[in-house]
């Protein structure tokens, strides 16, 4: 997948909860790579200030394409953070782009794996930003194109060997899906044997990185990561709401659900974006009031809070 297919016809946009950071954190990594810009800045009013709690004029919703791939960021307050359950892949062409990602994203940040050479990279590192933000990088293995940031869901604690079964129920649930391929341990490891240890996906055409993580981890999936989908139809929402919330998974509100791993997902439709563009104060208000109300999104609900 080219970065202008992402650009255009992006199914699935990683979405960040930050505290009040959003803007901050968009205008940061949107100077560090390559073919990216803030796309836009919707801001709080004061319609529903007893569940959002934040001032209204407040940067709401930072979005930003990076590589032309799109993400968001959402200034919702301390509840939430961003932790390495879901990190960034980054795949580079050269080791000067390496180093330079490396510095810029490291500043103020804390260090997962340093910079150095590896089995599986000759030039790669982990670390957390100092958002919170986790980041792999790495020199580029094959030099013929591709995703430049792959999603990567990592399975820890009692999700621990259930990447498999993640990867049945996504690529089952979303159109142009596919598993790929998938590296387990071996039966004679020492850690976990028979566990994913490196797994690719596809969702909307898009690539994901899957991997069981044995061991002791303090993170698992959290709100402080999600992947809003965009639905051009109620059947779309409904049909992804009810997989994604079935054996275990769990509704919440505005569109936000959690799938039976934990996973945090927004089924959002598409119109919802026009909508909430609109520079008439009063309709983005009772779009608010109406969004409140709801646990999964109701197009037609939506479209006629638009009209008054």
């Amino acid at each position: 997948m080219t970065n202008s297919d992402t650009q255009y016809r992006q199914g699935i946009t990683p979405f960040i909860w930050f505290d009040s950071e959003a803007e901050d954190a968009a205008r940061l990594y949107t100077s560090l790579f390559a073919n990216s810009r803030i796309t836009h800045l919707s801001r709080y009013s004061s319609e529903g200030h007893d569940a959002h709690g934040q001032p209204a004029g407040k940067v709401m919703v930072a979005a930003f394409e990076l590589a032309g791939q799109q993400f968001s960021g959402l200034n919702g307050g301390p509840m939430f953070k961003p932790n390495p359950s879901i990190s960034f892949f980054v795949e580079l062409d050269t080791e000067e782009e390496v180093n330079a990602l490396w510095a810029g994203l490291g500043e103020g940040g804390s260090v997962l794996m340093p910079l150095d050479n590896y089995p599986w990279s000759q030039h790669y590192c982990w670390l957390n930003d100092r958002y919170g933000v986790s980041w792999q990088i790495m020199l580029r293995a094959n030099q013929d194109g591709g995703q430049t940031i792959t999603p990567v869901l990592m399975f820890t604690q009692e999700n621990l060997g259930r990447a498999t079964e993640a990867i049945e129920l996504y690529t089952s649930t979303f159109p142009r899906s596919a598993a790929g391929a998938v590296q387990f341990r071996e039966a004679a490891a020492a850690e976990e044997p028979a566990t994913v240890l490196f797994g690719r996906f596809t969702l909307f055409g898009q690539d994901f990185i899957i991997m069981d993580a044995p061991g002791s981890h303090d993170f698992s999936f959290t709100e402080g990561m999600s992947l809003m989908v965009s639905c051009e139809t109620q059947s779309e929402i409904d049909r992804y709401w009810d997989r994604l919330t079935a054996d275990g998974g769990q509704e919440s509100h505005c569109g936000w659900l959690k799938d039976k791993f934990g996973v945090s997902w927004q089924i959002t439709p598409t119109i919802m974006g026009q909508l909430m563009a609109s520079t008439d104060q009063a309709t983005a208000d009772r779009l608010m009031r109406e969004m409140l109300t709801m646990r999964k999104m109701d197009i037609a609900a939506l479209e006629a809070a638009a009209r008054g």
